[in-house]
């Protein structure tokens, strides 16, 4: 696995820090030092994946990934030394794939990437659909036909998701199983992520029966 990684980052020390991991994977590391640099960087080079600090100087990070998802959906992980649990929630929720909190781990930021990557890249065995009621989830288009003949189409990893919820209907799924299965990598002990995904969910297919299992996870009703 290799390619180009994009760093959206004002800290210089840590895009040398990256660089040197991520150079060892076999990826070439950009760095951007600003978020209008980053946004010139991603339509000149098309980058694999987009690593986004929010403390940016100018144009902060939660613009410029919404200015990302208004015309890519190269996969975003965002870096943050915030606590703060809002600004990871609305992170996600305007199109950002994965979080990271500084301090991190390089090797732990490879991971990620390699992940999302692997998910986002990965291609499907043939087109299907799925009918959930009235509703159909089409994985060839990645999009839900609703019952009214309009279409929603959810961000990359909101489909992966509800294909994945779809696919087990009835079967209870923990946080960690889906974001094993749907993020592609172990469960480090946050959950938000996953909530915050079904949130956005409820919210533009509000009769599509995703489930709460209060101590456990998330199912699609039968």
């Amino acid at each position: 696995m290799d390619g180009i990684v994009l760093l959206i980052e004002d800290e210089d020390e840590i895009a040398d820090l990256l660089r040197l991991v991520f150079e060892k994977e076999g990826f070439r590391l950009l760095h951007a030092d600003s978020g209008e640099k980053g946004l010139d960087l991603l339509t000149q080079r098309s980058p694999r994946a987009v690593l986004l600090d929010l403390g940016l100087p100018g144009i902060d990070g939660m613009e410029v990934c919404r200015r990302i998802r208004a015309s890519s959906d190269v996969p975003v992980i965002m870096l943050t030394a915030r606590d703060d649990e809002i600004d990871k929630v609305v992170g996600l929720e305007i199109g950002a794939d994965d979080y990271v909190t500084k301090p991190f781990s390089p090797r732990e930021v490879v991971a990620r990437v390699k992940a999302v990557l692997r998910r986002s890249e990965q291609q499907p065995e043939a087109p299907a659909a799925i009918s959930i009621g009235e509703f159909e989830i089409d994985s060839g288009r990645r999009t839900v036909l609703t019952p009214d003949g309009g279409v929603v189409q959810p961000t990359a990893r909101e489909f992966d998701l509800l294909w994945h919820l779809a696919r087990n209907r009835g079967i209870v799924l923990s946080r960690g199983q889906l974001l094993e299965a749907v993020w592609g990598y172990d469960y480090f002990g946050e959950s938000r992520t996953v909530d915050v995904h079904v949130r956005q969910l409820r919210r533009k297919l509000p009769d599509i029966p995703i489930e709460t299992v209060w101590g456990v996870g998330y199912k699609m009703a039968r």
